[in-house]
């Protein structure tokens, strides 16, 4: 059994390291990536194929003082009309390059807030990406809704759309919490909007709650989880705080000493798993909690499981085109980022440009190193001979990768012929030995805590 004590030694409770949702991370895309690589990758993308879109919607009502995501304020449409304007333009740029015969297999709209636009906003906004590719047949349309920010209206216009998996953010339903984060949603407010989604025959909800949060408690958390398992979700990201003042400055809003420690973090996390737990989800990866016959847990059984962006997912799709400010994509050659501020986004669109302001093409290495801490991630294993047909990676090389794992972390992995194995109570330290895979000099930018 692994105690506090060597979780301690091995630094668990200190360590800052990346969520690993890319490799390498995003710190350390560049400039070498630009407008023209980006085009050519999308041009490379074979006829016929199957891609995922993201669609970044930058603006909110009212900024949440936890959030870290790149967004900003607004209590006007004409800055949102503004800025559909240029995402319509930008899917007319990539339905230019992209050759013919694409459909999705994936459809998100995220931000921000995407429930801010007007139905008629949305129904512009979804003609013009199934102008671009239309939907798979077994195709998945998720919107982020927010609770506070949806109406009959809004939700009836998503239906018409397609929408056929729903995300709302809950992070916590304590009341004194809330206030400290600045986002007051009350239980009752987020029970109407799943029903509303409900009723119109959205069979998939995911929801998102917190961990780590000022004047969090046991108590707090259970109270938390149970109202939020009462909705019956079919997916939880179960996501701790990542308390980052120095990136996201309205974190400053949150008093630090409300924080709990990075030990009581680990209590809370535990409380809400086994909650999750005992009523029937499965467990996925490290924060993830799927009922049975959800995509996700269906995934896990069948080893498909992907980690992206987004952090777990079902999608095998090999390209993920992002649109809209600070956008991330992914293409086999690569990942590029567009510009993160909606000014430059936009002044590069409006010149018939893409806006990618860098990005990072793959080495060899990468693509292996890549593939090495999402297996580990996903399944807590890494199989040995997968490695060697899909890299060539022979046994000894394959035991050079593993070895710094086994110096850090000694017997709470284990080693075999068949590869290395991450037992369920050492699955707290994934993310560092993830760090131990990673050839990246890490000290160049912040991270959030280990737990």
């Amino acid at each position: 059994m692994v105690t506090r004590t060597q979780l301690a030694r091995l630094g668990l409770f200190d360590a800052r390291v990346p969520r690993y949702t890319s490799y390498p991370t995003a710190p350390h895309f560049s400039d070498k990536v630009g407008a023209e690589t980006f085009a050519g990758w999308i041009g490379a993308v074979p006829e016929g194929a199957e891609i995922s879109l993201y669609v970044h919607v930058p603006f909110c009502r009212r900024l949440c003082w936890f959030c870290a995501c790149r967004t900003q304020g607004t209590q006007s449409d004409e800055p949102v009309r503004a800025y559909l304007k240029t995402l319509l333009a930008e899917l007319r740029l990539v339905k230019a390059h992209l050759p013919a015969g694409v459909r999705l297999s994936r459809l998100h709209w995220g931000g921000g807030t995407p429930t801010l636009l007007a139905p008629d906003m949305m129904e512009e906004l979804a003609r013009a990406v199934f102008d671009v590719a239309p939907m798979a047949e077994h195709g998945e349309f998720s919107v982020e809704i927010d609770p506070n920010e949806i109406d009959e209206g809004r939700l009836d216009a998503l239906a018409a759309m397609g929408m056929n998996r729903a995300s709302i953010g809950v992070q916590d339903f304590d009341p004194l919490v809330q206030e400290t984060i600045g986002r007051m949603q009350s239980f009752e407010l987020t029970r109407d909007a799943v029903e509303m989604i409900r009723a119109r025959g959205v069979a998939s909800l995911n929801a998102d709650i917190l961990y780590g949060l000022p004047h969090q408690t046991q108590e707090r958390i259970t109270s938390s989880v149970q109202k939020l398992l009462s909705l019956n979700p079919d997916r939880v990201a179960l996501y701790g705080y990542a308390h980052v003042p120095w990136m996201a400055r309205r974190q400053g809003m949150i008093p630090s000493d409300a924080l709990p420690s990075p030990e009581e973090r680990l209590d809370l996390f535990e409380t809400a798993r086994k909650l999750f737990l005992w009523d029937g989800y499965d467990e996925v990866g490290i924060d993830h909690f799927a009922a049975k016959h959800d995509g996700l847990a269906q995934a896990l059984r069948e080893g498909r499981l992907r980690r992206n962006f987004q952090g777990y997912t079902d999608d095998t799709a090999q390209v993920l085109i992002g649109v809209g400010a600070s956008s991330i994509s992914r293409f086999p050659q690569g990942y590029a980022q567009n510009a993160p501020s909606t000014g430059k986004h936009t002044g590069a669109i409006r010149e018939g440009r893409f806006s990618t302001a860098k990005g990072h093409a793959f080495s060899s290495e990468d693509k292996l190193r890549s593939r090495l801490i999402e297996a580990l991630m996903c399944d807590f294993r890494i199989d040995a001979q997968e490695m060697q047909d899909r890299f060539g990676l022979d046994r000894a090389a394959f035991g050079r990768l593993m070895a710094p794992l086994l110096a850090e972390f000694g017997d709470l992995v284990q080693l075999t012929e068949l590869g290395l194995f991450v037992p369920l109570e050492s699955r707290p330290l994934t993310r560092m030995m993830a760090r131990a895979l990673d050839a990246y000099d890490l000290s160049k930018a912040g991270h959030s805590s280990a737990i």
